[in-house]
C-alpha cells in the first residue's frame, strides 16, 4: 500500500489560484466564513446555497489547509487499507478523496453539482487522476463500497438519521464525525443528536470511537448488527472508551 500523503497547504492553495486564475481573491481566504454567510443571505435557502455557492471554493481550501481532518484519514488508511472501494460522500473540492485515490484506494466522489465538484473535475484532471464524481440530484449513485465516509458533512444536513441510512444502505462501514455545537457556530450547521447518533453507531458494530478537538466524535462502524451479547457488549464498551 502507498503511504497517505499528508495534505500540503501550499498545494492546496496553489491549485486554487490555478484554477480561478485572475479571479482569485486572495481577502476570502481571510473573510470566507463571512463570504459564505453573505452567499446565504442572498440565496435565502439553504439548498440553494449548497448547488450555487462560490465562496465554499475559499472556504473549503481554507479548512483543507487546516489540516482538521487529517487524523480522520489517517484511522481510514489503518482501518480500510487500499485498494478498497471508498465513497466520499458531501466530497465539496474533494481533498480527502484525492489523498486516498493517491494512496491508491478506488474512490467514488459523491455531491450536489456546484462550483466545488467544478473544480474537483478540474483538479482530478490537474493530478492526472481517474474518478467517479456523481451529482447526488441525478440519482444514479450506487452501492457496494467497502466504506462510506463524510467528514465534518452530517452537521449540514436537516435529518442526520436519513443521512445515515443512505451511507449505510451504501456501505459495508461507515466512517463518519459527529460534532457537538458551540456557541456562535455557523447557521449552517445544525444541532445533531450526537447521543442518539453515538448510540446507532453502537447498535451496529462499532469499530472505534475518538473524540477530537473536543467536539469531534469520529464512529468507525460495521453497519450489520452485532453477533450476540458479547458483540453487543464489545460495541458498547467502545463507545463508551471513546479512543
Amino acid at each position: 500500500m502507498r503511504p497517505l500523503p499528508a495534505c500540503d497547504p501550499a498545494r492546496e492553495l496553489d491549485e486554487l489560484r490555478a484554477y480561478l486564475g485572475d479571479a482569485f481573491d486572495e481577502a476570502l481566504l481571510h473573510g470566507h466564513e463571512q463570504a459564505v454567510e453573505h452567499e446565504l443571505e442572498r440565496a435565502g435557502d439553504e439548498a440553494l446555497l449548497y448547488r450555487t455557492s462560490r465562496m465554499y471554493l475559499y472556504d473549503l481550501t481554507v479548512f483543507a489547509m487546516s489540516q482538521t481532518k487529517a487524523p480522520y484519514l489517517a484511522l481510514a488508511a489503518r482501518r480500510i487499507p487500499a485498494p478498497a472501494r471508498v465513497l466520499d460522500l458531501g466530497c465539496g473540492i474533494g481533498s480527502d478523496g484525492l489523498a486516498l485515490a493517491q494512496a491508491g484506494y478506488d474512490v467514488t466522489f459523491a455531491d450536489f453539482a456546484n462550483p466545488s465538484t467544478d473544480y474537483l473535475r478540474w483538479r482530478l484532471a490537474y493530478r492526472g487522476l481517474a474518478a467517479p464524481l456523481h451529482d447526488l440530484d441525478a440519482g444514479t449513485l450506487g452501492g457496494g463500497f467497502d466504506v462510506a465516509y463524510a467528514f465534518d458533512v452530517i452537521e449540514h444536513v436537516r435529518d442526520p438519521h436519513a443521512f445515515l441510512d443512505d451511507l449505510e444502505a451504501r456501505s459495508r462501514h461507515v466512517l463518519v464525525n459527529f460534532l457537538e455545537p458551540v456557541p456562535g457556530e455557523t447557521a449552517l450547521h445544525h444541532r445533531l443528536p450526537v447521543g442518539d447518533l453515538l448510540r446507532r453507531a453502537a447498535a451496529r458494530r462499532l469499530r472505534v470511537h475518538r473524540r477530537l478537538y473536543g467536539r469531534s466524535h469520529l464512529v468507525l462502524y460495521d453497519t450489520r448488527p452485532p453477533t450476540g451479547p458479547l458483540g453487543r457488549a464489545r460495541s458498547r464498551a467502545r463507545l463508551l472508551t471513546r479512543r
